[in-house]
């Protein structure tokens, strides 16, 4: 079997006035051009909290460094910032 592959999530997409809680910035540690993590768009990642796991979906590129933008289906919460995700397929 492969071995699983982390991200972390950097902060929320955000806005002039707006933050969106359901879309967040990860940098997966593999991918660190633009080529690379173009090859993670469209597959699941799910952060695991205490009592809880949100399920979000890779829904495109931010920036040229590497970092991608995952929708979830809930917002996760702000305890969520700086901790590790895992892609699940």
């Amino acid at each position: 079997m492969s071995q699983p592959v982390y991200g972390r999530i950097m902060n929320y997409h955000i806005g002039i006035r707006t933050q969106s809680s359901r879309e967040c910035l990860i940098q997966f540690a593999h991918a660190d051009l633009v080529a690379q993590a173009g090859h993670l768009i469209g597959q699941k990642v799910v952060w695991k909290g205490k009592n809880k796991k949100f399920i979000g979906k890779i829904a495109g590129l931010h920036g040229k460094n590497g970092v991608v933008r995952v929708k979830f289906k809930k917002g996760v919460p702000g305890q969520a910032l700086g901790t590790t995700v895992e892609l699940v397929g």
